[in-house]
């Protein structure tokens, strides 16, 4: 894995809810040509929760073919079952990807000392394992002193840190150190769009972003900036991006984000499997708003 803008990819699927892959190849090539630094497919985005795993190799396979070699591939496997994210990891190897995105087990609310036991365990499996710290979503913070404990497991290589709080770069870099793991070892991925200008400026190394869906060339501009410290040139990026930032999340995602790649052109359906759903009509007019104060149903580039 490597510094810069991950794109949290959609899963696109027919009016039927079967998965699209001339469309996913499409995407992936878009991303290729727009500078999009890696790729993080099948995670909440992609409503990985409600694939079955064949539906999952069709969709690493894809992304194998378009992108291996050319961006690094990070692939969701985690879930509450740690035997489903063995399962899934494995698949995940075999199909060729480059690293696995492992969520903090969900709803369960497991002990500090029972997600040092799992992830040090999922990265036994031999794939470098970025760990996913989403509290919000999952019930259960993984915090700065434990992610320290792990760092030095040499297959533990990133965080998707998506707590939204910027002062956890710092906080984690120190829990690193004084585990004797220097902090250039372990990547901090920012997983809230909203502030991952601060977390990259503050020492992070880039995001897993949604926003990345519609505006994958920005954000590989803003992550550029900022990891070269360029505060005016961030700001100058970011701030037509900031509603859209927000907004995005005016519905459960991947549900907003959906609509708004099918509204820029780049997909032909919004569909998503139960138990979500299309975006109602009542925030149409605010995502449409924000895609126009970013430029992106103009003619600004992507």
């Amino acid at each position: 894995m490597r510094q810069g803008s991950y794109v949290a990819l959609i899963t696109p699927m027919t009016p039927t809810g079967t998965i699209d892959l001339p469309s996913l190849r499409s995407l992936l090539q878009f991303h290729l040509e727009a500078g999009t630094d890696g790729l993080c497919i099948l995670g909440t985005t992609g409503e990985a929760s409600v694939l079955t795993m064949a539906e999952r190799k069709a969709v690493l396979d894809v992304a194998v073919e378009e992108c291996k070699g050319k961006i690094p591939i990070l692939v969701g496997t985690g879930t509450i079952d740690p035997e489903h994210v063995k399962e899934q990891t494995l698949q995940a190897i075999d199909c060729g990807c480059d690293a696995s995105l492992v969520v903090t087990p969900y709803y369960v609310k497991p002990p500090q000392r029972g997600l040092i036991r799992h992830f040090e365990t999922m990265a036994d499996l031999g794939l470098p394992v970025c760990i996913y710290n989403v509290p919000g979503r999952s019930g259960v913070d993984f915090l700065p002193e434990s992610i320290g404990a792990v760092a030095g497991h040499p297959n533990i290589v990133a965080v998707k840190e998506a707590t939204g709080d910027v002062s956890r770069v710092a906080q984690i870099h120190a829990a690193c150190e004084a585990n004797g793991v220097s902090k250039d070892e372990l990547l901090l991925l920012s997983g809230d769009d909203g502030s991952t200008d601060k977390f990259v400026l503050g020492g992070g190394d880039g995001c897993i972003s949604v926003t990345a869906n519609v505006a994958p060339t920005r954000m590989h501009n803003l992550m550029m900036a900022a990891l070269n410290e360029d505060k005016e040139e961030v700001e100058r990026i970011n701030a037509p991006l900031g509603r859209l930032h927000q907004d995005e999340f005016c519905e459960a995602n991947p549900i907003p984000i959906k609509w708004a790649i099918q509204r820029i052109g780049k997909i032909d359906c919004a569909y998503l499997r139960p138990p979500l759903d299309e975006l109602s009509p009542d925030f149409h007019d605010i995502m449409d708003s924000a895609l126009r104060e970013a430029g992106l149903l103009g003619a600004v580039p992507l």
